[in-house]
């Protein structure tokens, strides 16, 4: 491996002087990459396993997704939707046939693809009433996390989210995540769909259990419900199944994603069953971005990476003797650390106590992660990543829950 050439800049004063304060001050500059490794811009190198929140599914800089983006880029950017591009047709074959019969549409990001089911959903409430606003509500999962823009937002019950910004879309109703009954008590004449993630991320690595999403299959059936699968982060390979709900077997109408699809150029899509794929009509949604040549070029080296280096049945293999190794520091380390969820290389180190003290340690061990909901450490290396990778991560791990427990 060649050595970085590393950038010295005065990025931290840039920040603080121009850049908008949304975000809590980062800790770190970051300034290369490569595969599952970063550097930051005093040299040190990182196990990067936070890979841009679960968005570098093949790391940093992968041969084969480079030489796609410059070639992509040598023969045609955009275009708009206004014509056609033979990658987006490609790519939406492609999802068809992992996700069944239906049809595609293309966005930029994970919170445009749940806004473009959100409108599905008010679509299909319509179709099911008979009268324009009539039949509207969706029920959602407490502790999810759909997006910050204003469907997005208000399908997020979460008051860090939400406060400040009321009034909300209205049409929302949260109910307990793998427990069917509270989802069942909440539908009336006007719910129209039930959108929940498979994992949920944000909320902590809390996945759906085959049981509850059978359940919801069946809620939908009987009262005419779509049921949308937000799969945004654990998508495209994560869990060691293309989309985390096809290790239930249950069958989705609507499912969104975005992170992972495209290796970090920014891309989103929904694929829609072919029941309720005429939902969208001309003019009824689009965007300028969404589909890009470019875009999807990237989405389809993924699909190639994905496919020649047999990553997802290496997710699935790797990602379970992980978890056990992760489970192991639970024995070691009681005080500190309650258990392990997740699946794949989508797993939590969940905690008996907050887990941002836990950052520095680690980031000083050289691995790079982040944190979900109130008391859990995230982990979402790229799908290249190794045994060796993965075993690295958890001696650094180990190493940062002796420093805390020594301290």
């Amino acid at each position: 491996m060649n050595q970085p050439s590393i950038v010295r800049t005065n990025a931290a004063e840039l920040y603080d002087a121009y850049v908008m304060k949304n975000y809590a001050k980062a800790p770190l500059t970051l300034v290369r990459g490569e595969g599952v490794w970063a550097w930051d811009d005093t040299g040190k190198k990182y196990l990067d396993f936070a890979s841009g929140i679960a968005v570098n599914a093949l790391g940093h800089c992968h041969p084969v997704w480079v030489e796609a983006i410059r070639r992509q880029a040598g023969e045609l950017i955009h275009c708009s939707n206004l014509y056609r591009n033979p990658n987006y047709g490609e790519l939406a074959r492609r999802l068809v046939q992992q996700a069944g019969p239906g049809r595609v549409y293309l966005c930029n990001s994970g919170t445009e693809a749940n806004e473009a089911m959100i409108k599905l959903s008010r679509l299909h409430g319509i179709r099911k009433s008979g009268e324009e606003g009539k039949c509207y509500k969706v029920l959602v999962a407490k502790n999810a996390f759909h997006g910050r823009t204003y469907g997005g937002m208000s399908a997020t019950p979460q008051e860090k989210i939400q406060k400040g910004f009321r009034p909300l879309v209205p049409g929302f109703a949260a109910g307990e995540i793998n427990n069917v009954q509270s989802f069942a008590d909440l539908i009336d004449d006007q719910t129209a769909a039930i959108m929940i993630e498979t994992v949920q991320g944000e909320g902590g690595v809390t996945m759906c259990t085959d049981e509850f999403l059978w359940g919801l299959r069946r809620l939908c059936d009987q009262h005419n419900l779509l049921l949308m699968l937000d799969e945004v982060q654990c998508g495209f390979g994560r869990t060691g199944a293309f989309y985390a709900f096809q290790h239930s077997g249950v069958r989705a109408d609507v499912i969104g994603m975005a992170k992972g699809i495209a290796n970090g150029y920014p891309m989103g899509a929904i694929w829609c069953g072919e029941k309720h794929a005429e939902l969208f009509t001309p003019g009824s949604h689009g965007t300028t971005f969404g589909g890009s040549p470019l875009a999807c070029a990237a989405a389809l080296a993924v699909f190639e990476v994905l496919e020649r280096e047999d990553l997802i049945r290496k997710v699935a293999a790797n990602g379970a003797a992980w978890k056990a190794q992760l489970e192991q520091l639970a024995v070691e380390f009681p005080r500190q650390v309650a258990g392990v969820t997740g699946r794949g290389y989508m797993l939590g180190l969940r905690l008996h106590g907050e887990p941002a003290p836990y950052l520095p340690l680690l980031r000083e061990g050289g691995l790079l992660c982040p944190v979900a909901g109130l008391n859990t450490i995230r982990l979402l290396p790229p799908l290249i990543a190794t045994s060796e990778h993965l075993t690295l991560a958890t001696d650094i791990i180990r190493g940062a829950l002796r420093k805390k427990e020594t301290a």
